[in-house]
């Protein structure tokens, strides 16, 4: 059997997904800039993919920026805040941020900028007493990810962005593992910019989406054309727009629950059958599809490699870290010692996961725990 876990790395393209695209790629090819008939039927495609995602989070269609990615959506977001007011030059973030976004902060430090960045918890969260005593009149930019993306953990952004307004910072909120999970409203959570990206809902890869205040005028990253409102220039890329849309309609809330079931099946079934293991983060404010588990005495990679060799597909944490040898900054940062946190394992589900496969999954998984830890250093 073949089981697919790895759904906060990237996800199957729903077939629905790739139908709706199909047509820009055969008939509805032209440029979305250019003014004859194609290019017509390519900007409206564009437009009314721009307005379900606006739908999707209550925000403006014009405050929609496509862009390749959540990388991209998260380095325009931040580098363009952070120079929207000469006079600021303090920032905010947590310990526990995507790659995309602390090697963003990392380097505006090198440019003169300074950078608090907030512990967490056990579970994963930020102290809001603690974000609050590092906010300052300085304070020009706070960006907290709503949702974890190796152990799930679900910010309460709605009091963070109330808590950045009063003392008048601009809050970014990388949301890339939450649409469509996690209810999103851009006005009643006080976001002033959040980054989605479309391969992680059964969307196409390369295309993503920045949603940016209408009033804010963010420092570009690049410069060419006026597309996207003037904000990132490039000929956009049309069909995987329409693709990223038409998965934002597709998760629906009966969808989160089963999902959700599935994990908690999965979770429950791990801690009762494998004798010292823990699962790394909060319980009830994580994400319906994360399960991140600790074995006591053995390497992540090794148990990842064996289900692998059973035709389950695992991560040992953030799929753009997979090639790093360091342990997971996100567990380090919750408290877990370097050996626990290399005894880590990411098995993230989505909407196509079965209730046969993770019945699959605590088959064979405790022998292959016991296999691995017969031969570990450990």
């Amino acid at each position: 059997m073949k089981v697919y876990l790895d759904n906060g790395a990237s996800t199957k393209v729903d077939e629905k997904v790739v139908k709706e695209m199909i047509p820009y790629f055969t008939e509805k090819y032209g440029n979305a800039s250019s003014l004859h008939s194609f290019g017509r039927y390519a900007l409206e495609g564009l437009e009314k993919a721009r307005r379900t995602i606006a739908k999707k989070i209550n925000s403006r269609a014009d405050e929609i920026i496509f862009t390749s990615g959540g990388t991209e959506s998260d380095n325009l977001a931040i580098y363009g805040a952070a120079h929207i007011n000469p006079k600021k030059k303090h920032l905010i973030t947590s310990a526990i941020e995507h790659p995309a976004v602390l090697k963003t902060f990392q380097n505006l430090e090198k440019k003169g900028f300074k950078v608090t960045y907030l512990g967490v918890d056990k579970g994963g969260f930020v102290d809001i007493r603690e974000l609050e005593e590092s906010l300052t009149k300085e304070t020009v930019l706070v960006s907290i990810m709503h949702a974890n993306n190796e152990v799930g953990a679900i910010q309460n952004i709605r009091e963070i962005g109330m808590l950045c307004h009063k003392y008048g910072a601009l809050f970014h909120t990388d949301a890339v593992q939450s649409l469509t999970k996690v209810p999103i409203n851009v006005k009643k959570d006080h976001i002033d910019l959040a980054s989605f990206s479309s391969h992680k809902i059964h969307g196409p890869k390369g295309v993503g989406a920045l949603f940016v205040r209408h009033d804010l005028d963010l420092e570009k990253l690049m410069h060419g054309g006026k597309h996207e409102f003037d904000r990132r220039p490039g000929t956009e890329n049309v069909s995987g727009a329409v693709g990223f849309a038409k998965s934002v309609t597709l998760v629906k809330d009966k969808d989160v629950k089963r999902i959700k079931k599935l994990r908690d099946k999965l979770i429950d079934g791990i801690l009762k059958e494998v004798k010292d293991s823990i699962l790394n983060g909060s319980r009830e404010r994580r994400l319906c599809n994360n399960v991140n588990i600790s074995f006591k005495g053995i390497e992540g990679e090794t148990v990842g490699t064996y289900l692998d060799i059973k035709g389950i597909a695992t991560s040992t944490g953030s799929a753009c870290a997979s090639k790093s040898l360091n342990p997971s900054h996100v567990l380090v940062a919750m408290g877990l010692k370097v050996e626990q946190a290399h005894g880590s394992i990411r098995m993230t589900l989505s909407k196509f996961t079965t209730e046969k496969e993770i019945d699959y999954v605590l088959k064979v998984l405790p022998g292959i725990v016991k296999k691995a830890r017969r031969i570990s250093m450990f």
